[in-house]
């Protein structure tokens, strides 16, 4: 494994708007749909209280008040969202709907709200999420959609993108309060998980994943407990300039699993699993060649990051590489397709593990 480093993102990214190739994408895909709400709607609120955790510590988020005007209006059309998102976008079901909370984020990106959306004849309940509109987070949903083993529901409809819930357990919390209760067989899958997850971002160019913005998901298989790793932050897609912000393995909020990696797998091991997700992300690519081509060419078409990352990340992709085609990128789509052609090329030459990158 490399060396731990305390990495900072020194500015903000900026958010990137829609051009008309990919939107034209996205409706042949059905992302777009007509809402009756936008985020600009949410922002109305007239008050707020922070959300505490059940530890009475403060959150990042702050639980938001509309008049009583703008309550009603609110509710109908986000159950409607809700509906479009997750059902079959009929109406018949409102009235056992009720939004218990509306909760705002002003940290990141993003700045998301938090929808809590509970069915009263059983008290179930679930989240969604409606953002502002980033070009670069989007190619991220759909580059996750397609290259990893998990489906993403989104929507989105003109400066306003939804998004469903994913479930798990914050990676920083699960070290912090659930990793000291994981046996010994658990905590080498665990450390197994986060090098294919590593894997994973790393090639498909998904950056930032210090330990609160992906999640750990348990579930129970016979008699064991099988862990997960799921990336639950887009925003870093294919924007950064340096390549070790595609390396989760190197943020220091990742310390705890990747010492569980060095105490638990030999390099041989790890090297297996890298070249088993490489080869996985490659069965998948070719078993949605048109969309992966069509998405590739939206992207090889717009401006998701600016000229020095492009060239920075550009050579020091080659350099690792040798792929000469890293040499003549001009846009973060040209580099993402050199390296869907890299992966390729090395699959069909049974090379998966040619260059030892991690």
């Amino acid at each position: 494994m490399s060396k731990i480093k305390d990495i900072n993102i020194q500015k903000k990214k900026p958010a990137f708007k829609l051009n008309d190739i990919f939107l034209n994408y996205l409706r042949k895909y059905n992302r777009v749909e007509d809402i009756s709400i936008d985020y600009d709607d949410l922002m109305r609120y007239v008050g707020s209280v922070d959300v505490l955790d059940r530890q009475d510590n403060h959150t990042l988020w702050q639980r938001v008040y509309y008049s009583d005007t703008e309550t009603n209006e609110l509710g109908e059309n986000l159950k409607k969202i809700y509906n479009i998102l997750l059902s079959d976008g009929s109406n018949t079901n409102t009235s056992d709907l009720n939004i218990d909370a509306v909760d705002y984020c002003t940290f990141g990106n993003s700045n998301p709200f938090r929808i809590k959306i509970r069915n009263i004849l059983n008290d179930n309940f679930t989240y969604f999420y409606i953002k502002k509109i980033d070009s670069s987070r989007i190619y991220g949903l759909e580059l996750e959609h397609i290259t990893s083993p998990y489906n993403l529901n989104f929507i989105l409809n003109k400066n306003t993108l939804i998004e469903e819930h994913i479930s798990g357990i914050p990676g920083d919390d699960f070290f912090s309060k659930k990793l000291i209760y994981c046996n010994e067989i658990e905590k080498s899958q665990i450390a197994k998980e986060f090098v294919k997850f590593s894997e994973r971002c790393m090639v498909r160019l998904l950056g930032d994943m210090r330990s609160y913005n992906y999640v750990i998901v348990p579930t129970h298989d016979f008699d064991q407990v099988v862990y997960k790793i799921r990336a639950i932050d887009f925003d870093q897609q294919c924007y950064e300039g340096d390549f070790i912000f595609y390396r989760p393995q190197l943020f220091k909020d990742n310390f705890p699993v990747t010492s569980l990696i060095k105490d638990k797998l030999l390099q041989d091991s790890i090297n297996q699993y890298k070249i088993e997700e490489r080869a996985i992300i490659v069965k998948r690519i070719l078993g949605a060649q048109e969309r992966i081509e069509n998405l590739l060419n939206s992207m090889k078409n717009d401006v998701i990051s600016n000229d020095e990352n492009v060239k920075q990340l550009s050579q020091q992709i080659y350099h690792l590489t040798k792929h000469n085609k890293f040499k003549y990128c001009s846009n973060m789509g040209e580099i993402m397709d050199s390296t869907i052609d890299y992966l390729i090329n090395n699959y069909e030459n049974h090379e998966m593990l040619r260059t030892n990158v991690i």
